[in-house]
């Protein structure tokens, strides 16, 4: 579980499929990253928010070469918790997810959020922009 060399927001996997600033460094990351269920979720929400079709957007997501990682009872806490100390960045539940699996699993979280660069938890962030 969580092989990967870095945990991936879904602000980055979204950057790069619809061909924003920063997605240009995701493809080299995929093929040893680590990203939470609930990012992926946030994945196929994007991509129907963008206009795209349902089953496309599942198919999309799915076939990203990305290592799953379900979140599991202390991460789901931790992230809860994190409410309270991030609430002035406006960080969503997607957000917070990316980034207390990044500290379980004691990895960079890698986004496209800019607003990630004021927050500091303890966790290695790289913004992609």
């Amino acid at each position: 579980m969580g092989n990967g060399r870095v945990v991936l927001d879904s602000s980055a996997v979204l950057a790069m499929l619809f061909d924003e600033p920063g997605g240009e460094a995701v493809p080299a990351l995929l093929p040893d990253c680590a990203m939470s269920t609930v990012n992926l979720a946030e994945v196929v929400t994007g991509l129907i928010n963008h206009g795209g079709d349902p089953d496309r957007a599942v198919d999309t997501a799915a076939q990203l070469p990305v290592d799953p990682v379900a979140v599991d009872r202390d991460v789901a806490l931790a992230a809860g918790r994190l409410r309270a100390e991030t609430l002035r960045y406006g960080l969503s539940l997607g957000d917070r997810i990316c980034l207390c699996l990044a500290r379980k699993l004691e990895l960079p979280a890698v986004t496209c959020d800019t607003m990630w660069r004021e927050i500091d938890i303890g966790v290695d962030i790289r913004v992609l922009r």
